[in-house]
Protein backbone atom coordinates (compact mmCIF):
# COMPACT_ATOMS: atom_id res chain seq x y z
CA UNK A 1 0.00 0.00 0.00
CA UNK A 2 1.32 3.41 -0.89
CA UNK A 3 0.97 6.05 2.15
CA UNK A 4 -2.62 7.00 1.32
CA UNK A 5 -4.08 7.25 4.43
CA UNK A 6 -7.82 5.65 4.34
CA UNK A 7 -11.10 7.12 5.86
CA UNK A 8 -13.01 5.26 8.00
CA UNK A 9 -17.01 5.12 8.08
CA UNK A 10 -19.29 2.76 10.13
CA UNK A 11 -22.13 1.90 7.87
CA UNK A 12 -24.24 -0.18 10.35
CA UNK A 13 -24.28 -0.82 13.98
CA UNK A 14 -25.01 -4.39 15.55
CA UNK A 15 -26.20 -5.30 18.74
CA UNK A 16 -23.84 -5.03 22.02
CA UNK A 17 -23.17 -1.48 20.14
CA UNK A 18 -20.66 -3.01 17.80
CA UNK A 19 -20.45 -1.31 14.73
CA UNK A 20 -19.32 -2.78 11.15
CA UNK A 21 -16.71 -0.79 9.03
CA UNK A 22 -15.61 0.58 5.95
CA UNK A 23 -12.16 1.82 5.02
CA UNK A 24 -12.38 4.06 1.73
CA UNK A 25 -9.50 5.45 -0.33
CA UNK A 26 -9.08 7.94 -2.45
CA UNK A 27 -6.94 7.90 -5.84
CA UNK A 28 -4.14 10.59 -6.28
CA UNK A 29 -4.94 13.31 -7.30
CA UNK A 30 -7.94 13.33 -5.16
CA UNK A 31 -11.50 14.08 -6.64
CA UNK A 32 -12.32 17.29 -6.95
CA UNK A 33 -15.17 18.63 -4.15
CA UNK A 34 -17.86 18.90 -6.62
CA UNK A 35 -17.70 15.38 -7.93
CA UNK A 36 -17.74 14.44 -11.59
CA UNK A 37 -19.05 17.01 -13.72
CA UNK A 38 -22.35 15.55 -14.43
CA UNK A 39 -22.56 15.36 -10.44
CA UNK A 40 -22.98 11.70 -10.39
CA UNK A 41 -19.88 10.93 -8.41
CA UNK A 42 -17.29 8.43 -9.02
CA UNK A 43 -16.73 4.87 -10.09
CA UNK A 44 -15.71 2.52 -6.69
CA UNK A 45 -14.25 -0.89 -6.49
CA UNK A 46 -15.53 -2.33 -2.84
CA UNK A 47 -13.08 -4.91 -1.83
CA UNK A 48 -14.30 -7.90 0.71
CA UNK A 49 -11.25 -10.23 2.74
CA UNK A 50 -11.11 -13.22 2.51
CA UNK A 51 -10.60 -15.61 5.92
CA UNK A 52 -13.25 -18.10 4.81
CA UNK A 53 -15.85 -16.04 6.41
CA UNK A 54 -14.66 -16.56 10.01
CA UNK A 55 -11.63 -14.31 10.86
CA UNK A 56 -10.08 -10.85 9.11
CA UNK A 57 -11.05 -7.82 9.05
CA UNK A 58 -11.15 -5.01 6.14
CA UNK A 59 -7.32 -4.14 6.76
CA UNK A 60 -6.55 -8.34 6.40
CA UNK A 61 -4.58 -9.99 3.61
CA UNK A 62 -5.05 -6.31 2.00
CA UNK A 63 -3.80 -6.73 -1.98
CA UNK A 64 -1.88 -4.03 -2.47
CA UNK A 65 -1.78 -5.06 -6.27
CA UNK A 66 -5.71 -4.29 -6.68
CA UNK A 67 -5.75 -1.30 -4.63
CA UNK A 68 -2.19 0.13 -6.27
CA UNK A 69 -4.67 -0.47 -9.72
CA UNK A 70 -7.56 0.56 -8.87
CA UNK A 71 -6.30 4.32 -7.52
CA UNK A 72 -4.01 4.81 -10.90
CA UNK A 73 -7.36 4.21 -13.00
CA UNK A 74 -8.67 7.40 -10.53
CA UNK A 75 -11.63 5.23 -9.20
CA UNK A 76 -11.90 4.95 -4.93
CA UNK A 77 -11.51 1.71 -3.39
CA UNK A 78 -13.46 0.84 -0.69
CA UNK A 79 -12.65 -2.36 2.07
CA UNK A 80 -15.50 -3.96 3.80
CA UNK A 81 -15.85 -5.60 7.21
CA UNK A 82 -19.09 -8.14 7.40
CA UNK A 83 -20.24 -10.15 10.11
CA UNK A 84 -18.23 -13.71 10.81
CA UNK A 85 -19.44 -16.89 11.41
CA UNK A 86 -20.16 -18.47 14.18
CA UNK A 87 -22.29 -16.54 15.10
CA UNK A 88 -23.52 -15.28 12.30
CA UNK A 89 -24.24 -17.26 8.80
CA UNK A 90 -24.66 -16.64 5.18
CA UNK A 91 -27.82 -14.67 5.85
CA UNK A 92 -26.72 -11.98 7.98
CA UNK A 93 -23.49 -11.74 5.74
CA UNK A 94 -25.96 -10.67 2.86
CA UNK A 95 -27.95 -8.53 4.50
CA UNK A 96 -24.52 -6.05 5.63
CA UNK A 97 -23.92 -6.49 2.09
CA UNK A 98 -27.11 -5.00 1.10
CA UNK A 99 -26.82 -2.19 3.97
CA UNK A 100 -22.96 -1.65 2.50
CA UNK A 101 -24.90 -0.63 -0.48
CA UNK A 102 -27.39 1.23 0.64
CA UNK A 103 -24.75 3.25 2.41
CA UNK A 104 -22.23 3.97 -0.28
CA UNK A 105 -25.03 5.32 -2.52
CA UNK A 106 -26.94 7.22 -0.06
CA UNK A 107 -23.81 8.49 1.08
CA UNK A 108 -21.68 12.06 0.50
CA UNK A 109 -18.38 11.18 1.43
CA UNK A 110 -15.83 13.59 3.25
CA UNK A 111 -12.72 12.67 3.08
CA UNK A 112 -10.13 15.49 4.48
CA UNK A 113 -11.00 18.90 2.64
CA UNK A 114 -12.87 16.46 -0.25
CA UNK A 115 -17.14 15.82 -0.75
CA UNK A 116 -17.91 13.52 -3.22
CA UNK A 117 -20.26 10.95 -4.18
CA UNK A 118 -20.07 7.54 -5.69
CA UNK A 119 -21.35 6.43 -8.78
CA UNK A 120 -24.71 4.26 -8.96
CA UNK A 121 -23.88 2.84 -12.15
CA UNK A 122 -20.07 2.17 -11.87
CA UNK A 123 -19.92 0.32 -8.86
CA UNK A 124 -17.59 -3.15 -8.96
CA UNK A 125 -17.34 -5.41 -6.23
CA UNK A 126 -14.00 -7.28 -6.02
CA UNK A 127 -12.87 -10.29 -3.08
CA UNK A 128 -10.18 -12.57 -2.35
CA UNK A 129 -11.57 -16.43 -1.09
CA UNK A 130 -14.85 -16.20 1.18
CA UNK A 131 -14.30 -12.51 0.13
CA UNK A 132 -15.15 -13.39 -3.64
CA UNK A 133 -18.13 -15.46 -2.60
CA UNK A 134 -19.17 -12.06 -0.66
CA UNK A 135 -18.85 -10.21 -4.24
CA UNK A 136 -20.90 -12.94 -5.90
CA UNK A 137 -23.39 -12.05 -3.39
CA UNK A 138 -23.32 -8.57 -4.10
CA UNK A 139 -23.80 -9.40 -7.90
CA UNK A 140 -26.86 -11.11 -6.82
CA UNK A 141 -28.63 -9.59 -3.98
CA UNK A 142 -27.47 -5.71 -3.80
CA UNK A 143 -29.31 -2.79 -5.57
CA UNK A 144 -28.08 -1.14 -7.74
CA UNK A 145 -26.52 -4.13 -9.21
CA UNK A 146 -22.85 -4.15 -9.48
CA UNK A 147 -21.34 -3.16 -12.68
CA UNK A 148 -18.25 -6.15 -12.42
CA UNK A 149 -17.19 -8.68 -10.23
CA UNK A 150 -13.68 -9.40 -10.10
CA UNK A 151 -13.40 -12.85 -7.93
CA UNK A 152 -9.64 -14.09 -6.33
CA UNK A 153 -10.11 -17.51 -5.63
CA UNK A 154 -13.34 -17.30 -4.55
CA UNK A 155 -15.19 -19.78 -3.11
CA UNK A 156 -18.93 -20.73 -3.67
CA UNK A 157 -18.49 -21.93 -7.75
CA UNK A 158 -19.22 -24.92 -6.55
CA UNK A 159 -20.71 -25.89 -2.40
CA UNK A 160 -22.02 -28.91 -3.25
CA UNK A 161 -19.11 -31.58 -3.31
CA UNK A 162 -16.84 -33.52 -1.50
CA UNK A 163 -14.69 -30.83 -0.62
CA UNK A 164 -16.93 -29.21 1.49
CA UNK A 165 -19.10 -32.06 2.33
CA UNK A 166 -16.97 -35.17 3.22
CA UNK A 167 -14.84 -35.54 6.52
CA UNK A 168 -11.66 -35.56 6.01
CA UNK A 169 -8.78 -38.41 7.78
CA UNK A 170 -5.76 -37.02 5.55
CA UNK A 171 -4.12 -34.17 5.19
CA UNK A 172 -6.05 -32.07 2.48
CA UNK A 173 -5.39 -28.06 3.12
CA UNK A 174 -2.18 -26.38 1.62
CA UNK A 175 -0.35 -29.51 3.34
CA UNK A 176 -1.26 -28.90 6.88
CA UNK A 177 -2.06 -31.15 9.62
CA UNK A 178 -5.62 -32.09 10.60
CA UNK A 179 -6.72 -30.41 13.63
CA UNK A 180 -8.06 -31.57 16.96
CA UNK A 181 -12.03 -30.47 17.11
CA UNK A 182 -11.79 -30.81 20.99
CA UNK A 183 -9.46 -27.42 20.97
CA UNK A 184 -11.98 -25.59 19.03
CA UNK A 185 -15.18 -26.42 21.15
CA UNK A 186 -16.10 -22.51 21.75
CA UNK A 187 -16.65 -22.98 17.68
CA UNK A 188 -18.75 -25.93 17.16
CA UNK A 189 -22.49 -26.37 17.59
CA UNK A 190 -24.02 -26.78 19.43
CA UNK A 191 -22.34 -23.39 21.34
CA UNK A 192 -21.93 -23.12 24.97
CA UNK A 193 -23.13 -19.17 25.06
CA UNK A 194 -26.83 -19.14 24.11
CA UNK A 195 -26.77 -15.26 22.41
CA UNK A 196 -22.78 -15.11 21.32
CA UNK A 197 -22.41 -11.24 20.30
CA UNK A 198 -21.88 -10.68 16.17
CA UNK A 199 -18.29 -9.86 15.42
CA UNK A 200 -17.12 -8.39 12.68
CA UNK A 201 -13.58 -8.02 13.03
CA UNK A 202 -11.03 -10.69 14.35
CA UNK A 203 -7.44 -9.37 13.30
CA UNK A 204 -4.87 -11.94 12.37
CA UNK A 205 -2.56 -12.74 14.97
CA UNK A 206 0.39 -15.14 14.89
CA UNK A 207 2.92 -16.41 17.85
CA UNK A 208 6.24 -15.38 17.94
CA UNK A 209 9.28 -17.48 16.40
CA UNK A 210 9.85 -18.53 20.11
CA UNK A 211 6.61 -20.79 19.93
CA UNK A 212 6.94 -24.52 19.31
CA UNK A 213 5.27 -23.82 15.70
CA UNK A 214 7.09 -20.89 14.90
CA UNK A 215 4.18 -18.17 13.68
CA UNK A 216 1.18 -20.32 13.80
CA UNK A 217 -2.00 -18.49 13.91
CA UNK A 218 -2.73 -16.94 17.52
CA UNK A 219 -6.19 -16.21 16.84
CA UNK A 220 -8.13 -19.34 16.49
CA UNK A 221 -10.67 -17.52 14.21
CA UNK A 222 -7.85 -18.57 11.52
CA UNK A 223 -8.44 -21.79 11.66
CA UNK A 224 -12.08 -22.51 12.02
CA UNK A 225 -13.09 -22.54 7.70
CA UNK A 226 -10.42 -25.17 7.81
CA UNK A 227 -11.43 -26.87 10.57
CA UNK A 228 -15.03 -27.23 8.88
CA UNK A 229 -13.95 -28.30 5.77
CA UNK A 230 -11.93 -31.08 7.75
CA UNK A 231 -15.29 -31.96 9.33
CA UNK A 232 -17.49 -32.04 6.13
CA UNK A 233 -19.61 -29.14 7.86
CA UNK A 234 -18.70 -25.95 6.57
CA UNK A 235 -22.35 -25.51 5.03
CA UNK A 236 -23.77 -26.12 8.27
CA UNK A 237 -22.53 -22.41 9.63
CA UNK A 238 -22.89 -21.04 6.29
CA UNK A 239 -26.35 -21.62 5.79
CA UNK A 240 -27.11 -21.87 9.80
CA UNK A 241 -28.76 -25.20 9.26
CA UNK A 242 -27.31 -27.51 12.32
CA UNK A 243 -29.96 -29.23 13.28
CA UNK A 244 -30.84 -31.54 11.47
CA UNK A 245 -27.24 -30.58 9.58
CA UNK A 246 -27.57 -29.65 6.22
CA UNK A 247 -23.67 -30.89 5.52
CA UNK A 248 -24.93 -34.37 6.57
CA UNK A 249 -27.99 -34.57 4.46
CA UNK A 250 -25.79 -33.79 1.45
CA UNK A 251 -23.35 -36.10 1.87
CA UNK A 252 -25.50 -38.66 2.10
CA UNK A 253 -26.75 -37.92 -1.38
CA UNK A 254 -23.38 -37.54 -2.85
CA UNK A 255 -22.35 -41.79 -1.31
CA UNK A 256 -25.47 -42.90 -3.08
CA UNK A 257 -25.15 -43.74 -7.19
CA UNK A 258 -26.84 -42.74 -9.76
CA UNK A 259 -27.72 -39.00 -7.95
CA UNK A 260 -27.69 -35.43 -10.06
CA UNK A 261 -27.47 -31.99 -9.03
CA UNK A 262 -31.21 -31.53 -9.19
CA UNK A 263 -31.31 -33.83 -5.78
CA UNK A 264 -29.05 -31.75 -3.94
CA UNK A 265 -30.52 -28.62 -4.73
CA UNK A 266 -33.96 -30.18 -3.58
CA UNK A 267 -32.39 -31.20 -0.84
CA UNK A 268 -31.43 -27.63 0.14
CA UNK A 269 -34.52 -26.09 1.76
CA UNK A 270 -35.35 -23.35 -0.08
CA UNK A 271 -34.78 -20.60 2.24
CA UNK A 272 -31.06 -21.33 2.13
CA UNK A 273 -30.45 -21.40 -1.71
CA UNK A 274 -30.35 -17.74 -2.29
CA UNK A 275 -26.68 -18.65 -0.20
CA UNK A 276 -25.63 -20.56 -3.09
CA UNK A 277 -23.86 -18.80 -6.29
CA UNK A 278 -24.52 -21.85 -8.70
CA UNK A 279 -28.33 -21.73 -8.08
CA UNK A 280 -28.82 -18.06 -8.83
CA UNK A 281 -26.43 -17.77 -12.23
CA UNK A 282 -28.83 -15.80 -14.47
CA UNK A 283 -28.23 -13.57 -18.04
CA UNK A 284 -28.52 -10.56 -15.38
CA UNK A 285 -25.71 -11.46 -13.72
CA UNK A 286 -22.57 -8.92 -14.08
CA UNK A 287 -19.13 -9.43 -16.22
CA UNK A 288 -17.22 -11.14 -14.58
CA UNK A 289 -13.11 -12.07 -14.00
CA UNK A 290 -12.15 -15.19 -11.96
CA UNK A 291 -8.45 -15.55 -10.99
CA UNK A 292 -7.42 -18.76 -9.74
CA UNK A 293 -4.30 -21.15 -9.34
CA UNK A 294 -4.57 -24.37 -10.61
CA UNK A 295 -2.57 -26.02 -7.53
CA UNK A 296 -5.63 -24.48 -5.03
CA UNK A 297 -6.21 -26.94 -2.50
CA UNK A 298 -8.39 -24.39 -0.40
CA UNK A 299 -10.48 -23.45 -3.05
CA UNK A 300 -10.59 -25.72 -5.78
CA UNK A 301 -9.81 -24.30 -9.07
CA UNK A 302 -13.16 -26.82 -10.15
CA UNK A 303 -15.21 -24.06 -8.38
CA UNK A 304 -14.26 -21.31 -10.66
CA UNK A 305 -14.42 -23.25 -13.84
CA UNK A 306 -17.92 -24.47 -12.80
CA UNK A 307 -19.11 -20.74 -12.25
CA UNK A 308 -17.32 -19.98 -15.23
CA UNK A 309 -19.59 -22.40 -17.51
CA UNK A 310 -22.58 -21.36 -15.61
CA UNK A 311 -22.21 -18.03 -16.68
CA UNK A 312 -20.74 -18.26 -20.37
CA UNK A 313 -23.98 -20.70 -20.47
CA UNK A 314 -26.66 -18.01 -19.23
CA UNK A 315 -24.80 -15.29 -21.96
CA UNK A 316 -22.76 -13.68 -19.17
CA UNK A 317 -19.31 -12.33 -20.14
CA UNK A 318 -17.03 -14.40 -17.34
CA UNK A 319 -13.03 -14.75 -18.22
CA UNK A 320 -11.02 -17.42 -16.23
CA UNK A 321 -7.43 -16.07 -15.52
CA UNK A 322 -5.87 -19.61 -14.14
CA UNK A 323 -2.02 -19.55 -12.72
CA UNK A 324 -0.16 -22.98 -13.38
CA UNK A 325 0.73 -24.87 -10.06
CA UNK A 326 -0.17 -21.62 -7.76
CA UNK A 327 -1.65 -22.49 -4.50
CA UNK A 328 -4.06 -20.07 -2.27
CA UNK A 329 -3.13 -17.18 -2.01
CA UNK A 330 -0.71 -16.89 -4.78
CA UNK A 331 -0.94 -13.00 -5.32
CA UNK A 332 0.54 -12.30 -1.57
CA UNK A 333 3.81 -13.95 -2.32
CA UNK A 334 6.97 -11.57 -1.74
CA UNK A 335 7.36 -11.99 -6.32
CA UNK A 336 3.50 -11.79 -7.39
CA UNK A 337 3.95 -8.21 -8.85
CA UNK A 338 7.01 -9.33 -10.60
CA UNK A 339 5.56 -12.85 -11.82
CA UNK A 340 2.00 -12.16 -12.34
CA UNK A 341 2.15 -8.03 -13.45
CA UNK A 342 1.03 -8.69 -16.72
CA UNK A 343 -1.38 -10.73 -15.48
CA UNK A 344 -2.95 -8.57 -13.11
CA UNK A 345 -2.62 -5.55 -15.86
CA UNK A 346 -5.59 -7.76 -17.68
CA UNK A 347 -7.87 -7.16 -14.36
CA UNK A 348 -7.47 -3.26 -14.57
CA UNK A 349 -7.93 -3.05 -18.34
CA UNK A 350 -11.65 -5.03 -16.86
CA UNK A 351 -12.37 -2.69 -14.43
CA UNK A 352 -11.27 -0.21 -16.98
CA UNK A 353 -13.90 -1.26 -19.72
CA UNK A 354 -17.09 -1.90 -17.27
CA UNK A 355 -16.66 1.30 -15.24
CA UNK A 356 -14.86 3.34 -17.65
CA UNK A 357 -13.29 6.93 -17.09
CA UNK A 358 -13.21 8.52 -13.25
CA UNK A 359 -14.24 11.40 -14.61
Amino acid sequence: MDSNQATTYCYKGLPGNRPIYLDIYLPRPTPPNDGTPSGLGFPVVIYFHGGGLTVGNRKSWFPSWLYNRVLSLGYVFISADYQLIPPASGHDIVTDIQDLFSFITDTEFKVTDHTFKVHRDKIAVAGSSSGGLCAYLAAMHCSPQPAAVLSMYGMGGNFLSPHYLSPKDKVFFRGRELLDPSEFSEYLYPFKEQDPLPISDSPLDYYPQTYRIPGYPANPRMLLARLYLQLGVFLDYYTGMHDPSLSETLHGIINKKGYSSKDLEEAIPEQHRYLFPQFKVNSRWPPTMLLHGTADSAVLVDESRLLQDLLEKAGVSAELVEFRDKEHSFDYEPDAEDTWGEKFNIVKDFLFKRLGNAT
